[in-house]
């Protein structure tokens, strides 16, 4: 059920990507008409709904756009309550007991709905970048105990975690980000990532000589 939400709401924000290319002419173009002032992605679903469906399909449109969010912020609290669960080994069988991890991350979702809304998409699609970068080391510490050529994965980690780190330290206030200088964010970054590498293959060595060992 959670991953059928998630690939619909993927499905949704590829259709509308697309046609907000198309719409306005491009991703130049739509990136030059995000940038004036009132110009956010509700003002762009609003403005195709209405040019492409008229007012009644409009209705449709913008009703789907609204429940996509909320069923993904319903996997998102759902899946976030049994991680916790499940790493703290706190046991999620009565109401009372998921009521004491959701109430604290209900707060944390109320504080984040005060930000302005372009924020947190930023913050979304870091947090996607960041899994990326999870993912790929996860995946590279596997090859690496299973004595399989890991720099497939590990290179592409390496390069996606000085983007992620840069990205936080450079990025402005608004957009989730440190507005450090840019040379020193991209310094910061660049030794992050070296820094990662070095610690994977220090733990991947370890971690084969543990398997041999047992």
């Amino acid at each position: 059920m959670k991953n059928n939400n998630i690939e619909r709401c993927l499905i949704w924000l590829l259709i509308w990507a697309t046609a907000a290319m198309t719409f306005f002419g491009g991703a130049e173009g739509l990136n030059l008409t995000m940038q004036l002032d009132g110009h956010n992605p509700a003002w762009v679903v609003n403005e195709i709904s209405i040019a492409w469906l008229g007012s009644i399909g409009a209705i449709f449109a913008i009703i789907g756009v609204i429940a996509c969010p909320i069923t993904t912020g319903d996997t998102a609290f759902r899946s976030a309550r049994l991680t916790i669960a499940d790493v703290f080994k706190f046991d999620q069988s009565t109401i009372k007991k998921r009521l004491i991890i959701s109430i604290p991350l209900f707060a944390v979702g109320f504080l984040l709905s005060q930000l302005e809304f372009a924020t947190i998409w930023k913050y979304l699609g870091l947090s996607n970048q960041i899994l990326a970068v999870v993912v790929l080391w996860t995946g590279a510490m596997y090859l690496a105990k299973v004595k399989k050529p890991h720099w497939y994965l590990s290179l592409p980690a390496v390069f996606m975690t000085v983007v992620c780190v840069t990205y936080l330290l450079v990025a402005p206030l608004k957009n989730g980000g440190f507005a450090i200088d840019t040379n020193i964010g991209m310094s910061i970054g660049i030794i992050s990532g070296i820094f990662a590498l070095i610690l994977f293959i220090y733990r991947a060595k370890n971690s084969v000589l543990i398997v041999q060992e047992v």
